[in-house]
């Protein structure tokens, strides 16, 4: 970051896209940076990333520009202290409804540079709102037929798949004024705020009829009704949203996009038609989804024309549009920190590795059995992957750290999946299973390891999910168990209404499976313990190795 702050151009030459924000995760106590960079990083916080790569980061007397905004500051302060007394004592909406709210929700045309041809991946949606775009321009059309123009359509996915994206592309298109809000910008520290604010809101559009409202992560606040004593007054704001887009009183011209990823916490009276009139569910991009993203991000990139776009896709599968493009993002920096002058696969490889795994190491760890046991139990991974029947295909095997792992074992699916067989599903489980048989087999019981923390995790979700949801049970059947929410005073909870004797059944079905999983995959690496241990030796090598050079060492080929 700091070298990103210290040359921007170096980076930005080749159409990267400066980070927004690192997380930093360790021990309390540690130091990451000297005194010098964490001064930079605040100022780039405070005051943009202009200031910190041009100012000095030494403290200056304030100068008289700094001085008016202090008071500028107090004299704002006064009258919010106004506003809130006027709140308090019931003297109407407050001062702030002087102020025309307008500036405050409205989305200026020329600051919204999006259209419907940057939307890829989600063709569906973007033609079910380029209808409503079709009812602002031409109602007549609609209208002299008797049609009502829809009241309200709900978005729906996943975070980071497109929902703020669709929404800014028919602000770019619409031709008619849009607001924008946010379902936490309701939120205020005093009682029935939140449902001023949606008056307001709808009071400004009203008076710019025929007009757009976009309200970003709406399950903030449209929830479900609650008897919780602890927000008494947050009933009060999702019953003025009712009111306001289907109430005594008709909107009419006012159309509500809203986006949640949180459908199942939405109110259900919000979702009735005469409020949300459709809901579009905005999926992961398929295949070529996920290939249109590539070219569009690409497209603006400097890369190497003989990037394989399909193999990226491929390797993306369940990627959402903002992780393709900070996959494309990072490569870009990776090329720049490398003094490239483009993008290559090399780049996007490391990318998709950052972006699934975390940052890499630079090496392996320097200690040797810690190492040793790596080496296993990934060979392990592989060898069960490699002569298992309905796998995906083996992309490459690593033992250098990234993240939280130790080494990781990745694969490639071949073609686009929309279900999974049970055959499927098995064969995954031994997959998982195959790192932990690999440290039991060469080391013994007594050295194993905590490596296998998230294989077991992930089996275990795997396997409770075919007893229990998917009906891949011969004892529990094709039976579907699922928590349920109930009010429970103080909010919401999930509540789990398996009965002790089935949730015992359950328990016993899941150990099952796990346990025939382990087995095979048992047998299996006793019958190639030869492979194994030639894999995890060239493994403590090379530190990573090729799917062509796995198949290689397997076949008794040696590898350079």
């Amino acid at each position: 970051i700091v070298a990103y702050l210290n040359e921007p151009n170096k980076y930005t030459k080749l159409g990267a896209r400066l980070p927004k924000g690192v997380l930093l995760v360790g021990s309390p106590g540690i130091d990451t940076f000297n005194l010098n960079d964490q001064q930079k990083i605040r100022i780039a916080f405070a005051k943009g990333y202009a200031a910190a790569t041009n100012q000095p980061t030494t403290e200056k007397r304030p100068s008289l520009f700094e001085r008016i905004r202090v008071i500028l500051f107090y004299s704002i302060l006064i009258i919010l202290i106004l506003n809130i007394i006027s709140t308090l004592t019931g003297d109407g909406d407050g001062i702030t409804t002087a102020f025309p709210l307008a500036s405050k929700y409205e989305v200026s045309s020329e600051d919204v540079k999006v259209n419907f041809s940057d939307v890829r991946g989600a063709e569906e949606a973007k033609e079910e709102l380029m209808d409503i775009v079709a009812y602002l321009n031409e109602p007549n059309k609609y209208t002299k037929l008797g049609a009502r123009l829809p009241k309200g359509v709900l978005l729906v996915g996943s975070p980071g798949i497109g929902k703020t994206l669709l929404a800014r592309a028919v602000a770019g298109e619409a031709g008619v004024p849009f607001f924008h809000t946010s379902g936490s910008e309701f939120d205020d520290m005093f009682a029935g705020a939140g449902a001023r604010h949606v008056r307001q809101l709808f009071t400004t559009a009203k008076s710019h009829a025929p007009c757009v409202i976009f309200i970003d992560e709406i399950d903030s606040v449209g929830a479900k009704r609650s008897s919780s004593q602890l927000h008494p007054y947050a009933n009060q704001t999702i019953n003025q949203l009712l009111t306001e887009m289907d109430g005594f009183k008709k909107n009419e011209g006012i159309i509500v996009l809203a986006a949640t990823n949180r459908r199942d916490y939405l109110d259900s009276a919000l979702l009735r038609p005469g409020r949300f009139d459709s809901e579009v569910y905005i999926a992961p991009p398929d295949l070529r989804g996920r290939k249109e993203i590539f070219e569009l991000y690409l497209s603006k990139m400097k890369h190497d024309p003989s990037i394989d776009i399909e193999y990226l896709a491929r390797g993306t599968t369940g990627f959402t549009g903002a992780e393709i493009e900070n996959m494309v993002n990072q490569a870009a920096l990776y090329a720049a920190q490398l003094n490239c002058l483009f993008v290559s696969m090399k780049h996007l490889e490391w990318a998709r590795d950052k972006v699934l795994m975390g940052p890499a190491k630079k090496s392996k760890l320097p200690d040797f059995e810690t190492n040793n046991i790596t080496a296993y139990h990934e060979a392990g991974h592989t060898i069960v992957r490699y002569y298992t029947r309905d796998t995906d295909p083996l992309h490459k095997v690593t033992i250098i750290p990234r993240g939280q792992a130790l080494g990781f074992t990745a694969h490639i699916p071949i073609k686009e999946t929309y279900n999974r067989t049970r055959s499927q599903l098995l064969a995954e489980m031994d997959v998982m299973m195959g790192g932990r048989v690999a440290e039991e087999q060469i080391f013994g019981t007594d050295k194993i390891t905590t490596g296998a923390s998230n294989d077991f995790s992930q089996a275990t979700k795997l396997a409770a999910n075919m007893v229990k949801q998917f009906g891949m049970s011969d004892k529990i059947g094709t039976r579907s168990f699922q928590e349920e929410e109930q009010d429970a005073g103080l909010g919401f909870v999930r509540v789990n209404n398996i009965s002790p004797t089935m949730q015992e059944m359950i328990d016993l079905e899941i150990k099952q499976l796990m346990e025939e999983s382990y087995d095979r995959a048992k047998i299996l690496l006793k019958k190639h313990a030869h492979e194994l241990k030639i894999l995890a030796e060239t493994l403590l090598h090379f530190e990573t190795l090729s799917a062509d050079e796995v198949k290689s060492l397997i076949e008794g080929r040696r590898i350079h």
